[in-house]
C-alpha cells in the first residue's frame, strides 16, 4: 500500500491507513466491517473512481496484507511525533500532511470518520493509543507504597510476645529445618519426628506445663508457639500439637500431681511419645457417644479397656500408627455393670522397643490429603488392663471401696467440666490455620506485585495486582486476615483469665472462631491459588501444602457446622424465658428494643444513605452487626418455641432449625470479630499504623455488609442503593489499601525460608 502510485498522486488518501491498519491487525475483517468501510469510501465525493477502487479492494478479504506489510504500516505511522493526536482520524491527516502540508480537509470528513469508528466499536482515544510510545493511566500509575514503618506495625501484632516469636523465627531458619522434596511417606514422618524432637530440645514443648517438669507454665506462649511454627511445615505443627498439646494436656488438665510428675517431664521432652485417643469410628464429635468400655475389676483394683465392635476403634489418631507409646484414651467407666459415663484413662500402646503390648492392635490410616508427616492410627482394644492409677482422677475417680466418687456431683456439669479443660484446641487450631493464611496471601500478594500482564492500549503491562478483582480476591481477605488475629488475641487472652461463671460462653467463642477462621482459611488459600495461576498449582510455591494441610482444619476439634451448632445453643440461653415461657415482660423488652432500632436505624433517610462518611462510620458498622445479630438469634428462638408448643420432640425443633443455628453463630462471631477489631484500633498509638488498620478494619465491616446484603435487604435495613454505594466503597476502600498491601503482608515477618516459593521472591530483590 505504501509504494502505491495513489498515495504519491494524492496523499489525502493517506488518511485512511490508520484505520486500515487497525482493522486488519486482528488478521480477518468480518461482514459488518467490510459493509461499514464500504459505507464510507463510497461517501466520500472527493475519491476519483480509481481510487475508490482501489480503497475497496484494500478492504477485500481475499487481498488481506500480509504481516510484513502491516509492520510497515504500523512503523509508518509510529514515526509520527502521537502525543497531541486524539483518535485515529487525526492521526491520519497528520500522515496526509507530512507528505502535504498544505492539504485542506473538510469538517465533514472529520465527522464522517469519527462515526465509522464508533459503528465499528473503536474508542477513537483508545484506538490511537495504540501507536504511541508511552499511556500512562490511573491503573498503571498505581504502585506499592510503605505508609507506614513495617517494624512498628510487625511489635503491634506480635504485641509482648514478641521475643518469644523472634527466637521462634531464628530457630525456625537453621538448615535443620530446611524443607526437602521428594521423600516417600516414612521419610516424611521420621523428618517430621526429628524436627519435633530438635523443638523439644528448644523446651518448647514443655513449655505450658510446670517448672518441675522443665515448662514455664506459660500457657499464653505455647499457643504463641504453636501459631508461629505454623509458618513452617503444618505436618510439624500437627504432630507437635497432639504430642505436647493433647496428649501432654490432656495428662496436665485432667490428671493430678501423680500424673503430672510421672509423665510430664518425659512428655515435653518426647522421651514418651503419645496420642489423645478420642475419636470413633461410629461417633465422631459425639464424645457422649463413645463405645470404648474402661471396666473396673474389683479383685485386682484394676481396668480392662475394650473396644466392644468395630465402630468403636479409634480411629484417625496422631502418633498411632508409629511413634506413640501411651495413650489418653476416653472411655465409659464401667463398675459392677453401671455406665458412669466418659473419663480418661492413661493406656500403653507399645514398650520402649516399639512393639504393641498385648491386647492392642494399630492399623496405620496411610497416606492422606495432606498432613503426611503425622502418623495417624486406627486403634484396637481388647481387654487391655492398666492400673488404677492410670485413671486421670481430676474430676472423677474410684475409690478404695471400688465406689466412683466426683467432687462434681452433675453428670452433665462433670462432663463438660472435663471437656472444657481441652478447649485450648480450638484456640490453636485457628491460630495455626491463620499462620498458614498469611503465608498463602504473602506468597500471591507478592507474585500479584511483579507479574505483569495485559495493559492498556499502547502502554506496557501493567501488575496483576492493580487489577480491580485481583484487589478484591486477595485484600478482602488481607483485611479479614488482620481482623481474625486481633480477634484470636482476645480469645487466647479470655480464655487465660477464665472463670466458672464465663467458661461456657469462652467455649462458645473459642468453638466459633475455630469454625469462622478455618473456613475463612480454606477459602482464601484456594482463592491464592487461583490468583497465581498455573504458578501456584506448581508444588514449589507451596500453596498446595499449604491447602491440602489445612483443609482438615475444619474437621479438627470438631466439625465445623457441629460447632456452629454449638455456638448457637450457647446464644440461645439469652432467650431461655422467652424460650421457655413468652411473658408480657419479654415481649415488651423485646418490642421495645426493636422499635429503638427502627426510630435510629431503620429510619428512612439512614437505610438509603450512600453517604462516604456515613458508610466508613465504626457505629455504623457495629450497629448493623448487632442489629443482625440480635434479629438472627431472637428468630431462631421463636422458631424453636414454636415448633415446640406446636408438640415437637426438642431434638427434631434443633433439627429443622439446623441451618437458622448456624446463621446465628455466625452472627454472633462476626459481631465479636468486629467489636475487637475496632477496639484495637482505637488502642494504636502510630497514627500511620492506626490509618492503615483502620482501613483494613473499615474493609472488614463493609465487605461483611455486602455479604450479608441479601439479609439485610429482606429486613428493611437498607434499600439497593445503599447496598450498591457499599460495593463501591470495598472496591475503592481495596484500591486505597493495594498501595500498602505488600507492606501489611510483610508486617507479618515471615521467615524468608518458611515461605520458600520462588514467586514470593521479594520485589525489590
Amino acid at each position: 500500500m505504501l509504494q502505491s502510485t495513489r498515495l504519491k498522486e494524492n496523499p489525502k488518501l493517506y488518511i485512511f491507513l490508520p484505520l486500515y491498519h487497525t482493522l486488519w491487525e486482528d488478521s480477518i475483517l468480518s461482514p459488518t466491517e467490510i459493509i461499514q468501510m464500504q459505507s464510507l469510501i463510497q461517501k466520500q465525493k472527493w475519491l476519483s473512481d480509481a481510487e475508490r477502487n482501489w480503497l475497496l479492494k484494500k478492504i477485500d478479504p481475499t487481498q488481506a496484507p500480509g504481516a510484513k506489510e502491516l509492520r510497515s504500516w504500523k512503523a509508518k505511522i509510529k514515526k509520527l511525533d502521537l502525543g497531541p493526536y486524539k483518535n485515529l482520524y487525526e492521526i491520519g491527516e497528520a500522515l496526509a500532511k507530512q507528505q502535504a502540508p498544505d492539504l485542506q480537509f473538510e469538517e465533514q470528513l472529520r465527522s464522517d470518520f469519527q462515526e465509522m469508528e464508533t459503528a465499528l466499536g473503536l474508542l477513537s482515544i483508545e484506538a490511537s493509543y495504540h501507536y504511541k510510545k508511552e499511556h500512562l493511566t490511573i491503573s498503571t500509575g498505581q504502585l506499592k507504597e510503605n505508609n507506614f514503618e513495617v517494624s512498628t506495625m510487625t511489635d503491634l501484632l506480635d504485641g509482648h510476645e514478641n521475643n518469644l516469636i523472634q527466637r521462634i523465627k531464628t530457630i525456625l531458619a537453621d538448615p535443620i529445618f530446611r524443607y526437602t522434596e521428594n521423600e516417600s511417606l516414612s521419610e516424611k514422618r521420621e523428618q517430621v519426628l526429628r524436627w519435633c524432637e530438635e523443638l523439644a530440645k528448644q523446651g518448647f514443648g514443655a513449655w505450658a506445663y510446670p517448672k518441675f517438669a522443665g515448662g514455664r507454665g506459660d500457657m499464653e506462649g505455647y499457643f504463641t508457639i504453636m501459631e508461629t511454627l505454623s509458618y513452617h511445615d503444618l505436618s510439624m505443627v500437627i504432630k507437635f500439637g497432639v504430642q505436647f498439646g493433647l496428649w501432654g494436656m490432656s495428662v496436665y488438665f485432667l490428671g493430678t500431681e501423680k500424673h503430672h510428675k510421672k509423665y510430664l517431664k518425659d512428655i515435653g521432652t518426647l522421651n514418651l511419645p503419645g496420642c489423645f485417643a478420642m475419636t470413633e469410628t461410629g461417633h465422631g464429635s459425639n464424645v457422649r457417644g463413645l463405645e470404648t468400655t474402661a471396666t473396673y475389676n474389683h479383685k485386682d483394683q484394676n481396668f480392662s479397656i475394650h473396644t466392644p465392635n468395630p465402630d468403636a476403634r479409634k480411629e484417625y489418631i496422631g502418633n498411632a500408627a508409629l511413634h506413640g507409646r501411651m495413650a489418653t484414651v476416653f472411655a465409659k467407666l464401667i463398675i459392677d455393670g453401671e455406665d458412669y459415663g466418659v473419663n480418661a484413662f492413661i493406656v500403653p500402646l507399645r514398650n520402649s522397643n516399639g512393639k504393641t503390648v498385648e491386647g492392642i492392635q494399630i492399623e496405620d490410616c496411610g497416606r492422606k490429603m495432606g498432613l503426611n508427616g503425622v502418623d495417624n492410627g486406627v486403634i484396637y482394644f481388647n481387654q487391655v488392663v492398666i492400673p488404677k492409677e492410670n485413671m486421670l482422677d481430676r474430676f472423677a475417680l474410684v475409690n478404695e471401696q471400688g465406689e466412683f466418687e466426683s467432687p462434681i456431683s452433675s453428670d452433665n456439669r462433670r462432663f463438660f467440666t472435663m471437656l472444657g479443660t481441652l478447649v485450648g484446641g480450638r484456640i490453636g487450631i485457628p491460630r495455626s490455620a491463620l499462620s498458614a493464611c498469611k503465608s498463602g496471601l504473602t506468597i500471591a500478594l507478592r507474585y500479584g506485585e511483579k507479574r505483569r500482564q495485559f495493559g492498556p492500549e499502547g502502554g506496557e503491562e501493567v501488575p496483576i495486582l492493580n487489577y480491580r478483582m485481583h484487589q478484591r480476591r486477595l485484600l478482602r481477605p488481607l483485611a479479614t486476615t488482620y481482623a481474625l488475629h486481633f480477634a484470636l488475641k482476645y480469645l487466647t487472652a479470655r480464655f487465660l483469665a477464665k472463670t466458672e461463671e464465663d467458661g461456657q460462653e469462652i467455649e462458645a467463642l473459642a468453638a466459633g472462631l475455630k469454625a469462622y477462621t478455618t473456613w475463612f482459611t480454606t477459602d482464601t488459600l484456594q482463592e491464592c491459588r487461583e490468583a497465581c495461576g498455573g504458578k501456584g498449582y506448581l508444588s514449589e510455591n507451596r500453596i498446595d501444602a499449604l491447602k491440602n494441610d489445612t483443609d482438615v482444619y475444619t474437621t479438627f476439634e470438631g466439625d465445623n457446622i457441629v460447632l456452629m451448632q454449638l455456638v448457637a445453643k450457647n446464644r440461645l440461653t439469652e432467650f431461655r424465658q422467652e424460650f421457655g415461657d413468652m411473658n408480657m415482660f419479654t415481649i415488651f423488652n423485646y418490642v421495645t428494643n426493636q422499635a429503638k432500632t427502627s426510630i435510629t436505624e431503620k429510619n428512612p433517610i439512614i437505610i438509603r444513605s450512600t453517604d462516604a462518611a456515613h458508610l466508613l462510620d465504626f457505629d455504623f458498622h457495629l450497629n448493623a452487626f448487632r442489629y443482625r445479630e440480635r434479629s438472627i438469634l431472637s428468630s431462631a428462638a421463636r422458631r424453636l418455641k414454636r415448633h415446640i408448643d406446636s408438640g415437637m420432640d426438642s431434638f427434631d425443633a434443633f433439627n429443622v432449625t439446623q441451618h437458622h443455628l448456624v446463621e446465628v453463630g455466625t452472627a454472633y462471631i462476626e459481631r465479636v470479630i468486629l467489636e475487637e477489631f475496632q477496639k484495637k484500633v482505637k488502642e494504636i498509638q502510630d497514627l500511620d499504623c492506626r490509618r492503615a488498620i483502620n482501613q483494613l478494619c473499615q474493609l472488614f465491616a463493609l465487605q461483611t455488609l455486602e455479604k450479608h446484603r441479601g439479609w439485610y435487604l429482606e429486613e428493611g435495613y437498607m434499600e439497593g442503593v445503599k447496598t450498591k454505594a457499599i460495593r463501591r466503597e470495598v472496591n475503592q476502600l481495596c484500591w486505597e489499601i493495594r498501595k500498602n498491601a505488600i507492606a501489611l503482608t510483610d508486617a507479618f515477618d515471615i521467615p524468608e525460608s518458611c515461605l520458600a516459593a520462588p514467586i514470593a521472591v521479594r520485589v525489590s530483590d
